[in-house]
């Protein structure tokens, strides 16, 4: 099977070639740990889990390395400890678990390795003085800066003209840069926040910059060149652009990464989420409200490279699509390998730049199969199998009634009186008020299961 993925670097589709099959290398940019991470932050991660297991299952689960770096040094990590007025290590530690937490509810396999940017400054003392010592990056007022200048194809990732280089990079104007582009790789810590000792000789103690610390991490976990790099399109330029320029003029390579893939923009409720406009929702708030597998299945409906627009009524028919595929295959085990052609199926259609919505589109139609063909169980278990590879299906039909119910914090004390007061109201003729009983239960997700005998069951449907 070959794997064509979408190249911001060449602007094309390519097809994946590692540079080593035994050996496939795969980096993300992962969350500056400050806050609860919020449903964009979400994107990537679940893009790069679904390549993850694409990977794992073309090559070998032993056999793929993927990195998603935890940045735990940040201006915005400083202001906040001190805004709450704790530690800088115990804000990181608690914002960090609770994006394990996030992660982990929206069925997310966790990397390979996980490094957290403070455990890596040896790594980018060592970048950085290789810089100085090849002319690429110059001491300056106890900074050090990338001469963006000392590199000729400085902006082939991105391919901005040099003026909307400048102002999509927030350039600081200093009176200590050689060039405005030029930009910081290390720079003296104020009193009071975290700072290492300075590398290339400068005597005040410091910190990285945010670009410096990919290219370390990278460089440390998979080597001077790898296969995919991989973060949401904001990243294009200034940060991807400028981990290129540090990796290839440390390492004298003509790439850092093969292939660059990055997803779409999200949009809520067709607007752009911000916290002045009040739209600005966390994944912990939307898990409060609905399953893990929901969002998920959500947010993969949608093409990784397009826009999405996350709305209420996108999550409510993922919701009844997950309600009716568990209902399919009931307590059937997955069926997994090149043993079923279900999955054969929806990986050919993962093979073509990660096209989820083709590859969910035919889910829907391997399900009527599945449902109503006599050999439903073997094909239960096959469906089962091929949804499993999108990280979708990897519970039991018991086991998402019971999510369901958890996600939205149902009294099923509240329900079973109503449900009572429901049965004695159709027993007493008064049908007005059983079906407002219906009507009141069904608003909060709860539908009632009826047959000659009455009230047998209820579950949970958006």
């Amino acid at each position: 099977m070959e794997l064509r993925l979408y190249n911001t670097l060449t602007r094309s589709k390519d097809t994946l070639r590692p540079l080593d099959p035994a050996n496939v290398r795969m980096y993300v940019c992962g969350p500056t740990v400050y806050d609860h991470a919020h449903i964009g932050n979400a994107r990537p991660v679940i893009v790069f889990d679904v390549l993850n297991r694409l990977l794992r299952r073309l090559y070998g689960e032993a056999h793929v390395k993927y990195v998603r770096n935890i940045t735990d040094v940040d201006d915005k990590i400083n202001a906040r400890a001190a805004e709450r007025g704790i530690t800088i290590r115990d804000l990181t530690e608690e914002t960090y678990r609770w994006f394990r937490e996030d992660t982990a509810a929206l069925n997310c396999l966790p990397p390979t390795v996980e490094p957290r940017a403070t455990e890596h400054i040896a790594e980018m003392r060592t970048l950085i003085e290789s810089l100085v010592a090849s002319g690429h990056a110059y001491v300056a007022e106890e900074h050090v800066l990338f001469h963006v200048p000392s590199m000729p194809d400085y902006g082939r990732l991105s391919r901005r003209p040099l003026d909307e280089m400048v102002a999509g990079a927030r350039v600081d104007v200093a009176p200590y840069k050689r060039d405005p582009m030029d930009f910081v790789l290390w720079k003296p810590s104020a009193d009071g926040v975290p700072g290492w000792p300075s590398p290339c000789g400068i005597a005040t103690p410091g910190r990285p910059g945010w670009h410096i610390e990919c290219s370390a991490m990278s460089w440390r976990h998979l080597g001077e060149t790898f296969d995919i790099h991989g973060g949401g399109i904001d990243l294009v330029f200034p940060h991807h652009e400028n981990e290129i320029a540090q990796s290839r003029c440390a390492f004298h390579t003509g790439v850092m990464a093969q292939m660059w893939m990055h997803n779409g923009f999200l949009m809520l409720e067709g607007e752009k989420m911000s916290k002045s406009l009040g739209n600005f929702v966390t994944i912990r708030e939307l898990l409060a409200e609905w399953p893990g597998e929901v969002l998920r299945l959500a947010m993969l409906s949608t093409h990784y490279r397009q826009p999405i627009n996350w709305t209420r009524q996108g999550l409510g028919f993922a919701a009844k699509t997950l309600d009716k595929w568990y209902r399919v295959i009931g307590e059937a085990e997955a069926e997994t390998g090149e043993g079923n052609p279900f999955e054969i199926e929806i990986a050919d259609r993962l093979a073509d730049d990660l096209n989820t919505p083709s590859a969910i589109t035919h889910l829907h139609h391997l399900a009527e199969v599945a449902e109503h063909e006599e050999t439903s169980s073997a094909l239960r278990r096959r469906f089962k199998g091929a949804a499993n590879l999108l990280g979708l299906l990897g519970d039991t039909e018991t086991g998402w009634r019971a999510r369901q119910k958890e996600a939205i914090a149902l009294d099923e004390g509240v329900i079973a009186g109503l449900i009572a007061d429901r049965i004695a109201a159709r027993k007493a003729k008064n049908f007005k008020r059983a079906d407002q009983i219906r009507e009141e239960l069904a608003a909060q997700g709860v539908v009632l299961m009826d047959n000659k005998d009455g009230t047998t069951s209820w579950e949970v449907s958006r």
